[in-house]
């Protein structure tokens, strides 16, 4: 049987993702950080030095697990070789959330270095809610499933973003990561409100949430263009979403995403930092209180 709890061994806090460049500041400082997030098919190997630095991390902190390469949304079946690799790495590090993108990067006998975007049809809300099926079987662990950075949208979808992950959640009885970042990216990109995105995703889902930074660039009609990049500090606009989606979700698990031109261990520390107090505002609140966004604005110079 699955989990009840998605996020029983992390607390509601702020963690990083685990860079090699900062393996040694870690375990020599000893920073109040939550938690640290891996992506999965960083440590597939063996062994080597990335185990033996993750081993000696994990006996300090908790971690949580996460996936960019299990193609979720591809059209074709997921790779039980993959498969039983994620399970391997959840037995060896017991892992406190485990998450991977509503995406697909295979194709064939291909692998593309890409999460490529699905469109919102009943024909791939039943593969997506298959695959997640398998997938959580598979790992013995609950998955949450991220909203995508997505740059172009499909003729073909007939179901709105938020409404397809809401109907996978309830069937499949996934969580969801939120990722922040990608909303104001995604938004920026199509022209709609990310504030209204946020109203309208199923934020009883949401079990993580993901803050990073985005590039921002032209299209070829000389449009605004964000990209995904997750090399700079979280925009202000980010932070400011960020408020409201707590307002909405409540104080949950939040990660900063920091994966090119990695900056000194400072510098990610102070985004996590930053986050961590407008978590234990939200903490501060009596339980089960939501209010709205508005009543978290007050936090903006943190």
């Amino acid at each position: 049987m699955l989990p009840t709890s998605i996020a029983a061994a992390i607390p509601a806090r702020a963690g990083v993702g685990l860079k090699p460049e900062h393996y040694r500041a870690i375990l020599e400082s000893a920073p109040d950080v939550a938690f640290f997030e891996i992506h999965a098919e960083n440590y597939m190997g063996a062994g080597g030095p990335p185990h033996r630095y993750l081993e000696a991390i994990r006996a300090r902190y908790p971690i949580s697990l996460h996936g960019v390469g299990l193609s979720i949304g591809a059209d074709r079946a997921l790779d039980r070789e993959h498969l039983a690799r994620l399970r391997g790495l959840v037995e060896r590090y017991e892992p406190g959330l485990f998450s991977e993108h509503l995406a697909w990067s295979t194709h064939d006998t291909g692998f593309l270095n890409d999460l490529l975007p699905v469109p919102y049809t009943r024909a791939t809300l039943e593969r997506v809610c298959d695959h997640v099926d398998e997938a959580q079987e598979a790992v013995g662990r609950r998955m949450l499933l991220e909203n995508p950075s997505t740059y172009l949208v499909f003729a073909e979808s007939t179901i709105p973003e938020v409404d397809f992950l809401a109907e996978v959640a309830a069937r499949t009885g996934c969580g969801l990561l939120l990722d922040v970042n990608n909303v104001e990216v995604s938004a920026t990109n199509h022209g709609y409100d990310p504030t209204a995105y946020l109203d309208a995703f199923p934020a009883e889902h949401v079990g993580e949430i993901h803050l990073g930074g985005f590039a921002a660039t032209t299209d070829d009609r000389g449009a605004r263009l964000l990209i995904d990049a997750h090399g700079s500090p979280v925009d202000d606009r980010v932070w400011a979403l960020y408020r409201h989606a707590l307002g909405l979700c409540g104080a949950v698990p939040t990660l900063i995403e920091w994966d090119n031109d990695v900056p000194a261990w400072p510098i990610l520390h102070a985004e996590a930092r930053r986050a961590d107090a407008l978590l234990a505002r939200v903490a501060a609140r009596p339980h089960g209180e939501r209010r709205a966004a508005e009543d978290l604005h007050g936090t903006h110079a943190l």
